[in-house]
């Protein structure tokens, strides 16, 4: 004969679990009490452990406050709710937790440490560490050493062996230019031509120098270049000491030659190495993503006066972030308060330049 179980046994069963339930949660209340109870024999008053708060308070709180205020407890239901609220905050507290022994250096006097080590190469542990002093941070020479070796920065005797690339180009900024080329595809009479742009970059103020543009780069045409760029009256480089340049092979022998007995110091970047030319790159960047990209050129003359409007854009009506979001060559009357805000357009409106005329 089966056994049927009918709706109202099931309801009854559940009930009676339930009932089982609150009881066993009372019970374990009363064994933590009692724990601490024990634990704390021979003492004149009772002192609860962490571990005994935190059980009381999760046992408590499963209990709920009116079950609380029925039972007879060693501290008050407000106490453990409490205690409950305290655990909850520690859970979701993400700061830090003190660690045994010895505490943490602060992160910015790291910071510090590797920005002093990086910038000053000759400087030793004892330096930094004076460094550190006549900003308020005051650390041993002994903890800069254990900072740089978690870091992975060489002693002193070691770094100032390795000059940096930006130690170079920032200890050479005033005599310092770059050159190199850039493409464009140019619609002619024999049909679509891959046209060479070449640009020079005084790299201390951005400021750019539109070369010319070929579609033979050839070494006669490379010369030329060369004696224009280091003319006696308006040569770009003749300020320059050092010009930077890859290896491409357009910047030929003869090329860097020429430039060599002028006073300008011709210097390879390693192969590959587009982020030692960031600069310049970065122009390329924008003449292409704000002039060149947005065209279709028909023509040479089209090409030569865009970028020739690019130019003058650049240099008087951009702001440049890598210059604190300033203007290269700012008019005069930039900055001004006063008269209507009028737009000077180029290339159609292709570049803006918003600025106030005066009444």
């Amino acid at each position: 004969m089966n056994f049927i179980l009918q709706p109202w046994q099931l309801l009854l069963a559940i009930l009676a679990s339930l009932v089982h339930h609150e009881q066993q949660k009372v019970i374990e209340f009363y064994q933590v009490q009692l724990e601490a109870v024990l634990d704390a024999q021979g003492k004149k008053r009772l002192l609860l452990s962490d571990e005994h708060r935190r059980l009381l308070a999760v046992k408590g709180k499963s209990l709920g406050r009116k079950a609380l205020m029925e039972l007879t407890t060693i501290v008050t239901p407000d106490t453990i709710l409490l205690w409950h609220r305290q655990l909850v905050a520690q859970k979701w507290d993400t700061s830090e937790k003190r660690q045994p022994g010895r505490p943490r250096v602060r992160q910015v006097i790291v910071d510090l440490v590797v920005k002093f080590a990086k910038e000053n190469p000759t400087w030793g542990y004892d330096r930094i560490q004076g460094a550190l002093a006549n900003v308020g941070y005051h650390i041993s020479d002994t903890t800069v050493g254990n900072i740089l070796k978690q870091q992975g920065i060489e002693p002193a005797p070691d770094r100032k062996r390795q000059t940096t690339w930006s130690t170079f180009i920032k200890a050479h900024w005033d005599v310092l230019a770059a050159i190199d080329f850039t493409t464009v595809e140019v619609w002619t009479k024999g049909g679509l031509v891959t046209f060479y742009l070449l640009f020079v970059m005084e790299l201390k103020t951005r400021r750019v120098h539109f070369v010319g543009s070929t579609p033979q780069p050839h070494e006669t045409w490379m010369k030329q270049a060369a004696r224009e760029l280091t003319a006696c009256d308006d040569g770009f480089l003749n300020s320059k000491r050092y010009l930077l340049m890859d290896r491409d092979t357009k910047f030929c022998e003869s090329f860097r030659a020429f430039l060599d007995d002028d006073g300008v110091e011709p210097v390879r970047l390693p192969a590959k190495s587009p982020n030692l030319n960031s600069y310049l790159e970065r122009f390329f960047g924008s003449l292409k993503s704000e002039c060149l990209d947005r065209m279709i050129f028909f023509g040479e003359g089209s090409l030569r006066n865009a970028v020739r409007q690019f130019v003058v854009h650049y240099h008087g009506e951009r702001n440049h972030q890598g210059l604190k979001n300033k203007i290269i060559r700012p008019e005069a009357d930039v900055g001004g308060s006063r008269g209507e805000v009028h737009c000077r357009e180029r290339l159609g409106g292709m570049l803006r330049y918003y600025h106030r005329k005066a009444a």
